[in-house]
């Protein structure tokens, strides 16, 4: 096992709840159906939407490329009965992944009253 790259964003929380009360179509267009239905458990808080966008940010870092040759919805980030984040990619990514024999990605997410980050680590197999 090999780290490939390591990636980490930050965004503003209230930047994030403006964009989903601005435009109705924001949650479908970033996040997949699991997704939103997470952020329905935990009744739409900012802040749970929040950490999963900085995370796929966080995450198409850690590929190399950002949010090119792929898009928002082929990451998928969702909890494990513990609460911890699971990273599940589709399509593009998915595709990707496979290319650069990756084994894993691993995130973490945090948030403050104002902020949520995320790192994320791409592990291949060397």
């Amino acid at each position: 096992m090999d780290i490939f790259e390591i990636g980490v964003d930050i965004v503003e929380i209230d930047r994030i709840k403006k964009a989903v009360e601005k435009n109705n179509r924001f949650l479908e267009k970033v996040f997949t159906d699991k997704e939103i239905e997470y952020f329905n458990s935990k009744n739409f808080k900012s802040e749970s939407i929040a950490g999963n966008f900085a995370a796929k940010e966080a995450i198409s870092k850690s590929m190399g490329t950002g949010i090119r040759m792929f898009n928002f919805k082929d990451i998928e980030v969702l909890r494990n009965e513990m609460g911890k984040p699971i990273v599940k990619t589709y399509n593009n990514l998915a595709k990707m992944c496979i290319d650069y024999n990756v084994l894993e990605i691993k995130v973490s997410i945090s948030h403050s009253k104002d902020y949520a980050i995320a790192n994320a680590i791409t592990i291949i197999k060397d």
